[in-house]
């Protein structure tokens, strides 16, 4: 699917308390793109997901999804498009009592019946195709398992698999990898965009861990109070880059702070004599 925001501004909240989340956003995405947005809190990623999965409408400015305009549509063919978009929220709603299996099988809901969606619930057909889902992110053992024996990570793996039977040629993913060890959180990232790849679908993926977006992703947008910050290869997103999106907090853990005066006078201090130092 290809994507076009042109000038799209989102406002949350309602009358005294509304306020502009995304500001005058524009970017074009073409079909089969891999794409992450970084940013630090607050920037406005989780929005721009949810308007990209047509949850939530702009109060100006144009979404385009495969040149149309979702807003334009009928109610028909809205919920249609909407069943064509994948959205993985951070901490996916599982129901507690649900079985991994029917969760992982929702993935399926918007290319089959009530009926057999409804059925699926006391005997799942497809229990086969969720199994292999699952062994993608090392979670085959937990089939059976009821979704609130799962601890964080394994929820979020359970919200991976069923991104892999919905076959959905829109991919929005938010933070997937946030509550993985950093080898588990490689491994699934690198299954998702594999997949994405043979199923030539775009992906969209917000994350914190910014060496992780260089390494995997070949495009980096970088968000900061709802305006895009820059849009740029991963190769061009140097240390720098970075500093100005996040701001002084990230200059100082990435050693690149201007030292102060004392510090700059220190080499000269260590070069006198023995006798002229006072420490």
């Amino acid at each position: 699917m290809s994507v076009n925001f042109s000038n799209v501004t989102v406002r949350l909240g309602r009358d005294a308390d509304a306020r502009i989340v995304l500001n005058a956003i524009s970017l074009s995405l073409n079909a089969g793109e891999q794409v992450a947005i970084i940013g630090p809190s607050g920037a406005g990623k989780t929005t721009l997901l949810h308007t990209l999965a047509c949850a939530i409408k702009p109060v100006s400015g144009e979404l385009t999804i495969n040149k149309e305009i979702p807003w334009t549509l009928a109610k028909l063919a809205l919920h249609e498009l909407r069943g064509r978009i994948f959205l993985a929220p951070q901490s996916p709603p599982l129901p507690p009592r649900q079985r991994v299996v029917n969760a992982v099988l929702a993935g399926r809901l918007s290319s089959i019946s009530t009926l057999s969606a409804l059925l699926s619930l006391y005997k799942p057909k497809d229990a086969a195709l969720a199994f292999a889902a699952l062994a993608r992110f090392k979670l085959e053992d937990k089939l059976w398992l009821r979704c609130d024996r799962l601890s964080g990570g394994e929820r979020q793996r359970v919200g991976l698999a069923r991104m892999m039977v919905s076959q959905a040629p829109l991919i929005l993913l938010d933070e997937p990898v946030s509550a993985l060890d950093p080898a588990l959180g490689l491994s699934a990232l690198k299954t998702i965009q594999d997949e994405a790849t043979a199923r030539n679908a775009t992906l969209v993926v917000s994350l914190h861990d910014v060496q992780l977006a260089r390494a995997r992703f070949a495009r980096l947008i970088g968000l900061k109070a709802g305006r895009i910050h820059f849009d740029l290869p991963a190769s061009a997103v140097d240390e720098a880059t970075l500093a100005d999106l996040y701001g002084a907090e990230f200059a100082e853990a990435a050693g690149m702070a201007k030292p102060n005066a004392a510090a700059a006078e220190l080499p000269s201090v260590l070069a006198a004599p023995a006798a002229a130092r006072c420490f």
